[in-house]
């Protein structure tokens, strides 16, 4: 009598294998049989019709502070995701000095748009360092896996006090504090080992992070560390893609290749396109090939579509927030706010100023109504240039800006727009399909728990199936059982986790089962729901019948079932 047997559903296994048809049965949480027929069980799930596919193994997201209050982590448990990395870009929540905790949540704050009144109320800080941080996380029953790496920034405050935190050079001994806090925090079961070189992550203040600026013997002395202890990811953000090969940046891959063939360690990097250099990520990864095939082990971490910011009167940032009249209406309620925007004097006023935003980014958005587009329901993160709030002005004989105003004034004010910031320079996700399809990459960058305010792509695990297997039509789409692998099997690996991500006699029984026609995202939409009323864009989905972790079902038709199964996971895991 087995513990567990999903019956008659279609097998997409991980391997990138061709799918087939059968049954599944699990015992003690691990997967005693895949494929024929198997007996009796004391539970069954009916997967006729349906795919039955590994747990999403999630390597970059931002749970570092949600992981102490939230079980679930959603939405990324929504979406189907049983194994998460966290602590990526370089911050994180540990070494925490105790007189650094609102230092350490402004830069989480600053680099992640989580709002830091939430993070304050909701960390309970009962560590100091990483590996009493570990033993939190280990404490707290959750229904996911989690793991997660020692972070630059932190460490760099722990180690060098106020010069660390104001990005000054590190000396022979705080080089030598850092590589210890590292070491030690991989011992511990730390995942990795993650760092930010891009000038688009900077505290509230402003302040690029810590380690932006750090030279290559600092990296290269805590990727000794990393040696030492055996294992661990060297993760790393960086401008690559986006103008990164000018200047300073453009020297980071020669560290980055001697750091992966010194250590024998994975080294990745976020990769992306740019409009102002919308070829330069294809000469990223022929340095990437380079380098592989001279034995470093260094891979580009891309994302299964374009990092979208979604504009609208709840959002962080929309075309509108920095025009007079409409600063005198924000702090309004939504409703209260609507009305106001649709009293023809306000909008008149509003229509007629220009924004007062500052700087480079901000001033460019409030105007670029090519770039974007009505997300709609369902979402259309493709959409053709004819879609563009621009072109349906001009169709229409109106001001662009009237138009936009329009749209977010749409569902009671809670419409969105869409901004394709990174890798659309197209008009298309053809640049995105390559970096996927390419040896150089690992499928990355869905950011859960971070960007509250304007970003929600937690969903991406449920997009690849979606969008890119089953509805694309602007270009070729993906294999079911390529975009699967590209998010379990490979995943996995990435991270020394051989014991998931792959349907397979005697590993560990995490899965999906999977409703691939019915498999549908709503559109995002933003809630009050984190500590302190925090707010936050979540996005949810239909189509996933059951997520299993562990042998156990933690979800069933997308609703939670209060199992526990989810732990901590502490380095690799063997099979």
């Amino acid at each position: 009598m087995h513990d567990l047997v999903i019956r008659g559903g279609t097998i997409v296994d991980g391997s990138g294998a061709e799918k087939y048809s059968g049954d599944i049965a699990i015992d003690d949480g691990k997967l005693s049989q895949v494929g024929g027929t198997v007996g009796p069980a004391r539970e069954e799930l009916d997967a006729d019709g349906a795919i039955v596919a590994p747990g999403w193994v999630d390597i970059h997201t931002h749970y570092d502070g949600q992981v102490t209050w939230d079980p679930h982590l959603t939405p990324s448990g929504w979406h189907g995701v049983t194994s998460t990395v966290m602590g990526n870009c370089g911050v994180g929540f540990a070494p925490a000095a105790p007189d650094k905790h609102d230092w350490l949540i402004s830069l989480m704050e600053g680099v992640e748009d989580i709002p830091g009144s939430a993070l304050a109320e909701g960390i309970e800080w009962t560590w100091e360092s990483f590996p009493e941080y570990l033993d939190a996380l280990d404490a707290m029953p959750r229904s996911i896996d989690v793991g997660t790496q020692v972070p630059h920034g932190a460490i760099r405050a722990y180690v060098m006090g106020e010069r660390g935190a104001n990005n000054q050079p590190a000396e022979a001994d705080d080089m030598k504090g850092m590589a210890d806090i590292v070491e030690q925090g991989l011992r511990a079961g730390g995942l990795g080992f993650s760092t930010s070189r891009t000038m688009l992550h900077r505290s509230v203040d402003g302040v690029p992070v810590p380690g932006t600026f750090a030279g290559a013997d600092e990296l290269l002395a805590i990727g000794q560390g990393m040696k030492r202890a055996g294992h661990g990811v060297f993760e790393l953000a960086t401008d690559f893609g986006l103008g990164g090969m000018d200047g300073k940046f453009g020297q980071d891959m020669d560290w980055m290749v001697q750091l992966a063939r010194e250590t024998g360690l994975l080294v990745t990097f976020i990769l992306g396109q740019a409009d102002t250099v919308p070829e330069e990520w294809r000469k990223i990864l022929q340095m990437t090939k380079a380098a592989r095939n001279g034995g470093a082990d260094v891979r580009a971490l891309v994302a299964g579509r374009p990092a979208g910011l979604l504009l609208g009167l709840q959002s962080s940032l929309h075309p509108f927030m920095a025009h007079p009249t409409y600063m005198r209406l924000a702090d309004l309620p939504l409703d209260e706010r609507v009305a106001a925007l649709n009293d023809p004097a306000n909008r008149a006023a509003i229509l007629a100023e220009a924004t007062t935003f500052t700087g480079r980014f901000n001033p460019t958005v409030a105007s670029s109504f090519d770039k974007m587009f009505p997300l709609g329901d369902p979402p259309d993160y493709e959409p053709t240039q004819d879609k563009s709030i621009a072109a349906i002005a001009q169709r229409l004989g109106k001001p662009a800006n009237e138009i936009c105003l329009d749209h977010l004034l749409g569902r009671d004010g809670r419409e969105l727009l869409y901004y394709p910031l990174v890798s659309y320079t197209n008009g298309d996700f053809e640049a995105l399909r390559e970096m996927l399809e390419s040896e150089d990459t690992i499928l990355s960058l869905s950011d859960g728990g971070a960007h509250c305010g304007l970003i929600c792509d937690a969903s991406m695990p449920s997009y690849m199936l979606a969008h890119w297997v089953r509805d694309r039509q602007r270009g070729p789409r993906l294999g079911l059982e390529q975009a699967v692998k590209y998010q379990t099997r490979d995943t996995a690996l990435s991270y020394g986790l051989a014991d998931r991500g792959l349907l397979a006699l005697g590993l560990k029984a995490d899965l999906n089962i999977i409703d691939l026609d019915g498999l549908r995202l709503s559109p995002p939409h933003m809630v009050n729901d984190l500590p302190a009323q925090g707010q936050r864009l979540v996005q949810e989905v239909d189509g996933y019948l059951a997520t299993v972790n562990a042998g156990q079902i933690t979800y069933r038709n997308g609703e939670v079932t209060g199992a526990m199964p989810g732990k901590l996971i502490r380095g690799p895991q063997a099979l």
